[in-house]
This record gives C-alpha cells, structure tokens and sequence, in this order.
C-alpha cells in the first residue's frame, strides 16, 4: 500500500476507511463476500497491463502467451469445479454473462419465462427496466403465497399458453434449492432451453452442497463473487456442448457447429472488447481455492449458520419467505414488524450490520421502500463466525428493529459488534 499512500493519499485514505468499515461491520449482503489475498494479489497484479482480445491461442494482440495459460488453467479448473465440458471466463460481470447467454439462444422478441424480480428473480430475468426485458418478451412466473416456493402449476400453464423458447431459472432472493429437474419437465413439455443462473448458490452447488444444474440445463451462468469467494466477475458453462440448431452465424467466423462457438463469439467479439485478464486469473485462482476439501467445509459451514439464523429469526416471531432456508441466505418479511426494508437497512447500518432491503413476494411497496430484508452468511462464515456469533447478531438485529429510531441503542450495538469483529479479522496483515 505504500505505492499508493505516496502518490495519491486522497484514494488511500478511503481505501483506509473501507478497510476499516469491513473489518469492524458485520457484512449479511448475501451477494457479498470476501475474497482470499491470494484472489486480490493476483487481481492487483500485472496481467491488469496486458490486452489479450480473443481467445487462447487466437488473440488479436501478440504477448498473450503467458495470459493464455492463466486463462487455459481457469477455464480447465471451472469445468472441473462444476464437471462442465464447455466453460467461459470472460464475462466482466453475471450480467453479461446472461446477456451473452441469451443472445445465443434468442432471437429479440423471442418469448422466454422468468422468475419475477419482485419473486426473488432478477434484473436480467426479465425486467422492463433491463436490456432482458427489453429485447425479449418476457413473462413472469411467481412463487406461491403459501410455501414461498416456486408455483410449478403456474409455470406449466404459462409454459403451454406462452410457448417460450427458453426457460430460466434461479434467482437474487430465493432461500430455497433451485428446482432443476422440475424445471427440465416443464421445458420439455413445451420443447423450450432451460437456462439455469446460479449467481447465488454457485459455491454450494461447486461443493456438491446443492443440487447441480449440469444434468439439466442447456446453459448455465453465475457469478464468481457471492458464494465461490473469488473476484467480481461472470461465467458461462455447459455441461455438454450440443450442435448449433439455429444455424446462426458468429460474427467473423461464418457459420459455426457448436453451441459453444456462438457462446464464446457472443460473449467476444458480441458484447465485450478486451478481456480483464488480472480478474480471469484472479478467477483461476478462486476454482483452484475451491477445488480444495476446506472449501467443502466452508459451504457446509455457511448453510449451518443460514440454518442457524433462520431458526433464531422465527423463534422472534419474524416471517420468512418459504418457512426458512436450504442455502446461503435468508429472506425477511417485516410486515408483522411496523417497519420497512428501507428503514430497516438504514437503522441496522447505523448500528454496523449490512444488509440490504428487499422485495418480497407479493409486496405492496416499491422496490425503494421495500417490506424485507435479505440476509445471507457467506461473508461473516468467511471470518469464521459459528452458532454462537450468529445468534448473537439475530439478537441485535431485532434490538434495532424493535426500537429502529434508538441512536443511542446503535451506538451501544456497534461498539459491541466492532468488539466482536475484532476476534475475527478479515486480513490479519492489511
């Protein structure tokens, strides 16, 4: 850090501040976690410098030969990870790996199923407000009001009467495994692409936590930073690659016979330029990190402690969406409670817990006010906090809630939780 402390102390001082904030809050964002040092050394490291548009061996740029390697080794331990035969590790972010997902196997004004945003589902599942919604004609299938759960009936019939040429399933807020099998019916029924987004429980399904999406989906795209604890950053992968059914051209390669040509042109030259190369070998990185047996462990322990939380959350009398958890995370409904996800949020942030506000199924608020919170364990696992911390922060959360305009409450809170961090350091030597 000396580097930068001595040529921009501005910037270093509010990297200073976020340093501080980590290590001395709790982060419950579901979708966040901390990364390895060895994940940020290789993300701040030299490959940031390289320009390597392309592919191993087909670069556009000459020097590549050492960046091909690092891209080669991750893309070969990502389809170990997820046993996938086809793997891409270019995409900057979950949402352009969708993006380059859908527009392989779409047409724009193609019909696809979705879950709805406000139903756990996300942005690019069909938002009128996202380029998916956009582009394509998306209908919206929901959760049930009873269990929480995704309502197969309903997504059956809007299957038979809509007719959609791709199906997608997963969410952002959905506590529950995702229902790959059922979902493979459904599309077969109606001769439609399954696409599953793992971008939330992608760690749990790596370690054989959660059920795999491989034996049932045509394609499947995730994130590398909320479960798999590497870096910001997208994938796509098949667990087999199939023979290009559409006849589409690649773009400056003419016709193509693989699926996994289209994945790979859509994604470069199709929607991004040069790839981040310090970030694919960050990746590498992270799938070498969870290819270990500890990393087994690690998501054992993160599904224990949502467990954990949702049991200390309902013997408080707080509703869950879906009764509880199978995963990573935890949605709470505060409509019993007399507050919104908005203020909720706010108040839990001033006594030093991060968590988000959230729509729940059915809600009558705005997506800016919300009725919920989303709650998740990656990153305070990742420290290693157990049962008994978890417990603890269940209590604080509804000291806040209960008395959610009591500054001096928050104060008295967030010294005991900087207390609490304090045992349990992110990065001993930062």
């Amino acid at each position: 850090m000396s580097h930068l402390a001595q040529h921009d102390s501005e910037l270093f001082t509010i990297l200073e501040k976020e340093i501080n904030r980590e290590e001395s809050t709790l982060e419950l964002i579901a979708s966040e976690n901390f990364t390895s040092q060895a994940v940020m050394e290789m993300a701040g490291g030299v490959m940031t410098n390289k320009y390597a548009e392309g592919y191993p061996g087909k670069r556009y740029y000459g020097g590549c030969e050492f960046v091909d390697e690092a891209e080669n080794l991750a893309r070969t331990r990502l389809g170990e990870l997820f046993n996938a035969e086809y793997t891409n590790v270019q995409p900057h972010s979950g949402s352009q790996a969708n993006m380059a997902a859908l527009m392989t196997f779409l047409n724009p004004g193609d019909t696809v199923l979705g879950l709805d945003l406000s139903h756990g589902g996300h942005l690019t599942h069909g938002s009128p407000v996202n380029f998916s919604g956009q582009l394509y004609n998306f209908i919206s299938y929901h959760v049930s009001k009873e269990t929480g759960r995704v309502d197969f009936d309903e997504v059956a019939q809007l299957a038979k009467e809509f007719q959609p040429k791709l199906i997608i399933c997963g969410g952002s807020a959905y506590p529950r495994f995702i229902e790959f099998e059922q979902f493979r019916e459904i599309a077969d029924l109606v001769g439609a692409y399954l696409m599953a987004d793992i971008a939330h429980p992608s760690g749990l399904v790596a370690s054989g936590l959660h059920p795999s999406p491989m034996p049932f989906c045509d394609v499947v795209t995730s994130t590398t930073h909320k479960t798999l604890r590497g870096p910001r950053g997208g994938i796509i992968m098949m667990g087999k690659d199939f023979e290009n059914p559409w006849g589409k051209v690649a773009p400056k390669s003419g016709r193509v016979k693989k699926v996994s040509e289209l994945l790979d042109s859509m994604v470069m030259p199709g929607i991004q330029g040069g790839p981040l190369m310090h970030i694919i070998a960050a990746k590498g990185v992270a799938f070498g990190e969870a290819l270990k047996p500890e990393f087994k462990s690690y998501t054992k322990k993160i599904i224990e402690n949502a467990k954990v939380m949702a049991d200390e959350f309902l013997k408080l009398d707080y509703q869950l969406v879906s009764g509880g958890t199978d995963t990573h995370l935890v949605l709470v409904d505060l409509s019993n409670k007399n507050i919104t996800g908005k203020l909720a949020e706010l108040s839990l942030g001033k006594a030093g817990i991060t968590v988000n506000k959230n729509m729940v199924p059915f809600d009558e608020r705005s997506p800016f006010v919300t009725s919920g919170i989303r709650v998740g364990t990656p990153a305070v696992t990742t420290r290693g906090m157990g049962k008994l911390e978890i417990q603890q922060i269940v209590k604080w959360i509804d000291q806040v809630i209960s008395d959610s305009e009591n500054e001096e409450n928050f104060s008295r809170i967030r010294l005991d939780i900087k207390t609490m961090c304090s045992s349990f350091p992110i990065y001993k030597n930062i």
